[in-house]
């Protein structure tokens, strides 16, 4: 099973590594926007496992999460600043989610939600098995995926309505549109009627009226790129409540 597990996370970074490559390059020689190409990277590291995780598969286990969780966090050491300075891949690679005006910030906001979001995704799982709640875990987790990740280009393209949230470390803002946001709420509303049948009733109508709203003000009102660690702590937190009413 260790073999298979190594096998498995080994293409993953191989696969993730090269999208970034590939649309890193988009970047630096076709002038498409990192906001677009960021979240090309966003879906890919989504989706992708899913599909490699049919192909490589391996009994799972918390054990194995976190470590996966851990060398998710250990890859981003690949961009610090020395390495990317002498080696041209690495850069290119960077380039492919280093926005203009997350600079000088980059790297320190994507890691460290990244590591909140484990923070918070890792006890939620031992919270909710220890309820029987199992079935509910990927809920925030397809917001995230799919909500999140569509939040930024759909407010780019059509965002007419907007707003601004701060960063950690800055006191600069930036600029949100509830048309982005509102990818949020779809989400919520397609993602709880998926898992109706793990709620009763009672359980799927406040659900259903509540979550999608709790998540979009979620998303909204979070630091800008930590959106993560905040939709899930806001999204399991309120399942948890829901569920065991």
């Amino acid at each position: 099973m260790e073999s298979v597990f190594m096998i498995n996370q080994t293409v993953k970074a191989f696969l993730l590594y090269m999208i970034q490559y590939g649309t890193g390059l988009l970047v630096l020689h076709r002038g498409m926007r990192v906001n677009y190409t960021r979240k090309i990277n966003h879906f890919c590291l989504f989706f992708l496992p899913v599909y490699i995780d049919r192909i490589f598969a391996y009994e799972d286990s918390f054990g194995l999460f976190s470590l996966s969780s851990a060398c998710a966090v250990a890859s981003l050491l690949l961009y610090i600043k020395p390495l990317r300075e002498r080696v041209p891949v690495i850069a290119t690679m960077f380039r492919s989610f280093d926005r203009p005006e997350d600079r000088p910030h980059t790297l320190l906001w994507l890691s460290t939600q990244i590591t909140a979001g484990f923070l918070v995704i890792i006890p939620m799982i031992i919270l909710f098995a220890r309820h029987n709640l199992l079935d509910l875990i990927f809920i925030p987790i397809l917001v995230n995926g799919i909500g999140d990740g569509l939040a930024e280009p759909v407010g780019i393209r059509f965002g007419r309505h907007t707003y601004s949230v701060y960063a950690l470390f800055t006191r600069k803002k930036y600029v949100r549109s509830i048309e982005g946001s509102a990818c949020v709420f779809l989400t919520s509303v397609i993602a709880i009627s998926a898992y109706h049948a793990c709620f009763s009733p009672l359980q799927f109508g406040i659900a259903l009226t509540c979550f999608p709203a709790v998540m979009t003000l979620a998303e909204a009102l979070s630091p800008h790129t930590w959106d993560s660690p905040f939709l899930f702590l806001t999204g399991y937190l309120s399942l948890f409540v829901i569920a065991t009413l």
